[in-house]
């Protein structure tokens, strides 16, 4: 069994989808899990109280637009837990435009909350680690970062930027004892994905794609992170697995 105890997690864009499904999986292995919200501070608070006996938890509201918010809610989870064991970078947006019609601002937006804040957190983040001689980063990419995806390209290029990002901080902090993966995963049932899948043209299409016939639920994805926190995985590092039910075929 794969176990996290007396590790603290921090996890980004934990209230909803695949970050949720993390917190929970991370809490069950028994881990002290610190997460980040922006707007569903509800969720956020329901995912609290739900543990609120039986687990260490604690949420924290960041803008992770703004690198100073992100830099103190890294400090005060350090302040509030003595360390952080675990970097999840969850957080996004994914959101169509066609290039032509795609303006700046949506671009930057896109860039800054999907890739910038991942380097940001590991930016603030990693000095400790170094200092523990021990660490666990896992990114959240996605296929559209290995393949591309058409009208989404601000989304895509972000995930493959992700990928590049996760193989050049596997080369850079290994000798340090940290290690750094990426889970890739193809469509999953999440809040962002729900318009677009509740289209019945759209989402036979989508599973016509997948060799499983079926699409991913958020806790399908979670576990992959689980175990690339682990000491199962101890000797990896810098690798991209794909968790898209064989639609995307790539090394």
């Amino acid at each position: 069994m794969i176990t996290h105890k007396n590790k603290i997690v921090l996890i980004t864009g934990g209230s909803r989808g695949i970050g949720k499904a993390c917190v929970e999986l991370f809490i069950q292995a028994g881990a002290t899990v610190a997460f980040t919200y922006f707007t569903a501070e509800e969720k956020a608070n329901e995912i609290v109280m739900s543990h609120r006996h039986d687990s260490k938890i604690k949420s924290y509201k960041v803008n992770i637009s703004n690198p100073k918010e992100i830099e103190k809610s890294v400090k005060q989870v350090i302040a509030d837990f003595g360390n952080i064991d675990v970097l999840v970078n969850n957080a996004g947006i994914w959101k169509e435009s066609a290039i032509e019609k795609m303006s700046l601002e949506q671009w930057n937006e896109t860039l800054s909350i999907n890739l910038t804040s991942a380097y940001l957190f590991a930016k603030f983040v990693v000095p400790q680690m170094k200092n523990n001689k021990y660490g666990r980063i896992v990114n959240i990419a996605s296929t559209a970062g290995q393949r591309g995806e058409a009208f989404h390209s601000h989304y895509a290029a972000s995930k493959g930027g992700m990928i590049s990002f996760t193989k050049s901080l596997a080369a850079e902090l290994g000798i340090f004892n940290i290690t750094v993966n990426c889970v890739a995963p193809g469509w999953v049932y999440t809040d962002m994905t729900k318009e677009s899948l509740e289209d019945k043209t759209c989402f036979k299409k989508v599973v016509g794609d997948i060799p499983l016939k079926k699409i991913a639920q958020p806790e399908e994805i979670a576990g992959p992170v689980l175990f690339l926190a682990s000491d199962l995985a101890s000797h990896i590092n810098g690798e991209i697995l794909n968790v898209n039910g064989g639609s995307v075929l790539c090394g």
